[in-house]
């Protein structure tokens, strides 16, 4: 089981710097950082909304599942 992080996605297509999200969303840019690479083992609903507020997206946007045997 695969859960893909694009917030890169969101962030080129709203014209957005890692560092305005960070500041919106106020999360350190290292956590945000952990969370962009896939990294982190969780993630916060209230962390969730914040960011789909600031990239006035939907949280499918963000969090993508694949099937490991797809790839």
């Amino acid at each position: 089981m695969a859960i893909i992080i694009n917030i890169d996605v969101m962030l080129a297509k709203r014209k957005m710097s890692v560092t305005e999200l960070s500041q919106h969303v106020g999360i350190t840019m290292a956590n945000l950082s952990i969370l962009k690479t896939g990294k982190a083992k969780a993630i916060r609903f209230s962390t969730l909304e914040a960011i789909c507020k600031a990239l006035d997206c939907q949280p499918g946007d963000i969090l993508e599942y694949r099937d490991d045997e797809e790839e």
